[in-house]
């Protein structure tokens, strides 16, 4: 019974060890990044070119298209569901998405791969 219990023990603490050596060696880049840039540069870029936009969202026009807004212009963007991250985002936020410009046969989305509120 004792070494069963030890053997619980052990394989605990074992299991505690490589979460905490997980959570401490998670790491990346700390430097320079993709710019922000307007809607109005993001409606001339190429199809599935990378972009960093800062604004709000207007309005849902279902199945997952949002009106997103800056200064400069609109746009549409897509946003599925599990790409929300729990986040829940009013018209008066400011946020970041991050994603690819999508180029149809007459119609330009950004396709969102992330989404975060402006600092």
């Amino acid at each position: 019974m004792k070494k069963f219990l030890l053997l619980i023990l052990c394989s605990i603490l074992t299991i505690a060890s490589i979460a905490q050596a997980k959570k401490h060696s998670s790491g990346g880049f700390t430097g320079p990044g993709v710019e922000i840039i307007s809607v109005s540069e993001a409606l001339g870029k190429s199809d599935d070119a990378y972009v960093v936009l800062k604004g709000n969202i207007k309005q849902s026009l279902g199945d997952d298209i949002y009106v997103f807004t800056d200064q400069t212009g609109t746009i549409n963007i897509e946003i599925d569901e599990d790409d929300w991250n729990g986040l829940n985002i009013s018209p008066e936020d400011i946020i970041i998405i991050k994603g690819e410009i999508d180029k149809g046969w007459n119609s330009i989305e950004v396709d969102v791969d992330e989404i975060q509120i402006a600092q």
